[in-house]
């Protein structure tokens, strides 16, 4: 038997070579693994699915046999392999006709390609026409070594047509990917073994239960409080067999535990494997993953694999970072919309890789209204409604301020009324409740940063402004402290400060002191001094965060966003006067958040006719969608749903954009950083805690440099890094106030 390689030897830390035919052989079970998870649930052709991702598993590496390719391997690590190792497994098995598995095999690196493109090239379909000679001459050796190996050729052939669409393909490009990136990186030692502990959903049910009757008896007599008793009792015992539900009870009425309630039960009767919960901003990730893990995790269990906490897009190609990917491996899963529905829609493979674990789970899309721009939406139902019926997984949407789009013909092909979680009296009950609480306002004459801060200073705290952008809110964050300061320089202590700021240009564990922070002050009495503060944030705690504040003040957006904001403010009916103010800015720094120029038009047209004030926030929301889609010009859900029928995958990729950016992930945590330098093991939670995102165009004004040896990640300096303040808005404020000015920046 002839030791040909797949990978050869690695350097830090010494690693011997890996045999052609132990990845082979390992892809291969890890392929069986990840197939017999998703077959319980496939209502598809289990066994053309399982014998085509097999098969493709048996040929993905297939190039490798090369000579020019060994001789390389055996080389050592960190040399570029000289010919393109995928056209001869996807040659060899086009040629048998397997079209799915060759298309699986050139994917597997490439990513899924346009259909129409790859058919355009006619008989060099899949293929690299620069190896296309050499896999012709060599493919007969190739298949003696193969055989040399101690490996098998195809055992079974595949009859019929796959009838697979986009989804399918995405699916079974997962199996394969995850199993070959997790052998690789384990054959380095780069992988950690993880723990995936027993779903056990009904003890899970019985600790929710229990911790749902604990926080009752803390404030039985409190008409709210008795309000979401009901909802969560509600929401246990309704009917598991639809595999859609909407629940739109307004903001504070408890939808994070009842919900997780009714998929707990669905899971336990539907034997599913996964739950998913869906939060549309990074911050609130943290509060419902406290929830979940003070209620949901039994005696001995590690609460860190039980209920997993991704915040990033954390998906790695290389080879030194495939180990810090974020995979759906835990129980209940707590990621964000991004994270979510752009692994469906991706043809990249690193992104794909976790998609498999996704049949035979329980969604819940939270903050619904916010998850995704409207224009995606059409294609996103006819992929979750496939995902229900051919892949048995079960959805719940959830809002204060639910928009209802699966009932708009305009957005829908065929509009449908899915069943409410919530009893139409409970609704009536909870709305009646929330009308009383609450109606936002709006500023009249469009205001300059002294006006704002003029504004927000003259109403009673504790304060919270919402603005557009991370750099809108760093900027007004930083006057603020100034003004109440009464000085230029300053050290923000979080503790005693006036002025607190929230977002994204703060990592993830550093988010958690300020959020930690904030809930103590709101705790206090009222006449406390430290209640008298000003919260200066993003969109990202407009929604799922359990904040109350007095008086709130919304930069003009869209009309799910202002109605949100409301839920942050006298949320516990506590006896005071609140205001909910929406604004317009107009002042240097100050800059528009692209996305919001529809929908603002759209909350403007609704004030004039005192809509705002008057209907339902369900019915509010749902016209406001209906009116943005109608406005949509350019009909992009139309194109986008045009480009997955015609299977283009890239493009349906590029298209399907949660948020309109080119990010990097930044590290911001300096021994973080030293362990990756020193080829230490950190793992992924490390990673996805102690990072920010940056836009590409903004990585130039951050000192943020990248990492070498680990493609896709950068890191930034302490020096230019506030963690209880600006976050990376420290060191960009002062080169873009030098740059507005015309200024060098030296």
């Amino acid at each position: 038997m002839t030791e040909w390689l797949a990978h050869s030897a690695g350097i830090k830390p010494p690693v011997p070579p890996q045999t052609y035919l132990e990845h082979v052989s390992n892809v291969l079970h890890g392929v069986e693994e990840n197939v017999n998870g998703i077959s319980r649930y496939y209502k598809g052709d289990v066994n053309y699915f399982r014998e085509a991702v097999r098969g493709s598993a048996m040929f993905h590496d297939f190039g490798k046999l090369d000579k020019g390719n060994q001789d390389t391997l055996i080389q050592g690590v960190g040399k570029h392999l000289p010919v393109n190792h995928v056209d001869a497994g996807t040659a060899l098995l086009y040629e048998k006709d397997l079209v799915e598995s060759s298309l699986l095999i050139y994917s597997h690196h490439h990513g899924l390609p346009s259909i129409p493109g790859e058919q355009a090239k006619e008989e060099l379909f899949l293929r690299d026409p620069d190896t296309v000679s050499r896999t012709k001459q060599n493919l007969a050796d190739y298949l003696s070594r193969h055989v040399e190996s101690g490996l098998n050729l195809l055992e079974r052939t595949i009859e019929g047509s796959s009838g697979w669409n986009g989804l399918t393909r995405r699916m079974a490009l997962s199996c394969l990917v995850d199993a070959d990136y997790g052998d690789t990186a384990k054959n380095y030692g780069k992988e950690f073994p993880v723990s995936h502990p027993l779903s056990k959903w009904e003890e899970r049910l019985k600790a929710l239960d229990r911790y749902v009757a604990e926080l009752g008896k803390k404030n039985e007599q409190n008409k709210r409080n008795q309000l979401r008793q009901q909802i969560y009792q509600s929401c246990r015992d309704a009917d598991t067999t639809p595999s859609f539900y909407a629940c739109d009870s307004p903001v504070g009425t408890g939808k994070t535990t009842a919900v997780m309630a009714h998929l707990l039960k669905t899971a336990i009767e539907n034997k599913l494997r996964h739950i998913i919960v869906v939060l549309p901003y990074t911050n609130i990730i943290k509060q419902s993953v406290d929830v979940y893990r003070n209620s949901l995790v039994l005696p001995g269990e590690d609460a860190d694999e039980v209920v997993a906490e991704h915040h990033h897009q954390s998906d790695f190609d290389d080879l030194n970072a495939r180990q810090l990917a974020t995979l759906w491996k835990a129980p209940i899963i707590v990621t964000t919309a991004v994270q979510f529905f752009e692994t469906i829609a991706s043809n990249h493979p690193s992104k794909l890789r976790k998609l498999h674990e996704l049949p035979g789970s329980g969604v819940f899309v939270d903050e619904t209204h916010a998850a995704i721009p409207f224009h995606l939406w059409p294609q996103t139902w006819k992929w979750l409604k496939e995902l229900s019926e051919k892949w048995n997984c079960h959805f719940v949407f959830a809002s204060g301020s639910l928009s209802r789009f699966w009932e708009l013909k305009d957005m829908i092909e065929q509009p449908e009324i899915i069943p409410d979680l919530v009893s139409k009296q409970l609704r009536e009950e909870a709305l009646r409740q929330e009308r009383k609480r609450i109606i936002p306002v709006r500023h009249p004459s469009v205001l300059n940063d002294i006006e704002l801060i003029d504004l927000v200073l003259s109403k009673p705290g504790p304060r919270l402004v919402i603005m557009n952008t991370v750099q809108s809110a760093a900027v007004l964050a930083d006057r603020l402290a100034k003004k109440i300061n009464g000085k230029e320089k300053y050290t923000i202590d979080v503790h005693i400060s006036k002025v607190l700021h929230l977002s994204t240009a703060l990592s993830p564990i550093d988010r958690e002191v300020i959020v930690k922070e904030i809930e103590e002050r709101l705790a206090l009495l009222i006449d406390n001094s430290r209640r008298d503060f000003t919260l200066v944030a993003t969109s990202c705690v407009e929604a799922g965060v359990d904040f109350s504040f007095r008086s709130a003040f919304r930069e003009r957006a869209g009309t799910a966003n202002l109605i949100q904001i409301g839920g942050r403010v006298r949320r516990n009916n506590e006896d005071f006067e609140p205001t909910l103010i929406d604004f317009r800015i107009e002042a240097p720094l100050f800059n528009r958040h692209p996305a919001f120029t529809l929908s603002s038009q759209v909350l403007e047209k609704l004030f004039n006719e005192n809509k705002v004030a008057s209907d339902p926030p369900a019915d509010l929301v749902t016209e406001a969608l209906r009116r943005e889609l109608m406005s949509d010009t350019s009909e992009r859900h139309k194109r986008l749903q045009k480009m997955e029928r015609e299977m283009d995958y890239p493009e349906v990729a590029r298209l399907y954009q949660v948020i309109s950016s080119n990010t990097i992930l930044v590290l911001v945590n300096q021994q973080i950083i030293e362990k990756l330098e020193k080829r230490e093991k950190v793992f992924p939670t490390e990673i996805n805690r102690n990072s920010v995102q940056i836009w590409m165009n903004k990585i130039g004004k951050t000192c943020a440099y990248p990492m070498d040896n680990f493609p896709g990640i950068y890191a930034l300096s302490e020096d230019h890094y506030d963690k209880t303040f600006l976050g990376y808005m420290k060191g960009m404020l002062r080169l873009i106030q030098i740059d507005s000015e015309g200024g060098a920046i030296i």
